[in-house]
């Protein structure tokens, strides 16, 4: 009789702790999807979002004035991600970065006193832009709007459902996002986004 209820309980701790290995798995799933679609997001816009969303909503205990003030917040990363989408940059002959707007002529230079004698047509406007910008508002209304503190703040009710949300949508758009950048690949090295090697020189 020992024996069997030593074998029942050794199923039932084995049944646990698979049921929280399961778990933990699903978690893990969820932040690394998170984490992966932070990349594709320019990281000031990020930082600023996770630095004030707690401030601004009172880290969930919202009133009035807080959804005012977390909605004003929301907009603006939201056309940050977009409009980042739309610039560049370039190296210029000091060897400094200069960042731009691109156009359907090329790159509007805001920052470079001499980007009217340089050759800056190849960093023109592209379909695959539009494509981008799409995406990042996409990306970032999943992580913004899962928030936990903005849960709380503008529908409080829907908390229960986001923890399977959370796992969901971020492997959902995380997989959807790395066919479309397969198909339109980001070339662009635009204000907010960290900078890389590939950055060209416009000389």
């Amino acid at each position: 009789m020992a024996g069997y209820y030593q074998k029942s309980s050794e199923k039932m701790n084995s049944a646990s702790q698979s049921t929280r290995s399961n778990a933990e798995t699903m978690g893990d799933r969820a932040f690394k999807g998170i984490a992966d679609l932070i990349k594709l997001l320019p990281t000031g816009t990020v930082f600023l979002f996770q630095f004030l969303n707690p401030l601004l909503t009172n880290t969930g205990h919202c009133h009035t004035i807080n959804k005012y003030l977390s909605g004003a917040l929301l907009t603006i990363c939201g056309f940050s991600c977009c409009f980042s989408s739309f610039t560049d940059s370039y190296i210029g002959g000091d060897g400094r970065v200069y960042y731009g707007v691109v156009t359907k002529d090329g790159l509007w230079s805001f920052s470079d006193p001499n980007a009217s004698s340089k050759d800056l047509s190849k960093y023109k406007l592209r379909f695959g832009d539009f494509v981008h910008a799409f995406l990042s508002l996409i990306v970032f209304a999943v992580i913004a709007l899962l928030d936990d503190n903005t849960v709380s703040c503008f529908y409080p009710s829907f908390k229960f459902e986001e923890k399977t949300l959370l796992m969901v949508l971020p492997t959902v758009v995380g997989g959807l996002a790395s066919f479309v950048f397969m198909v339109f690949p980001n070339n662009r090295h635009g204000i907010g986004y960290a900078p890389t090697g590939n950055t060209q020189n416009s000389d």
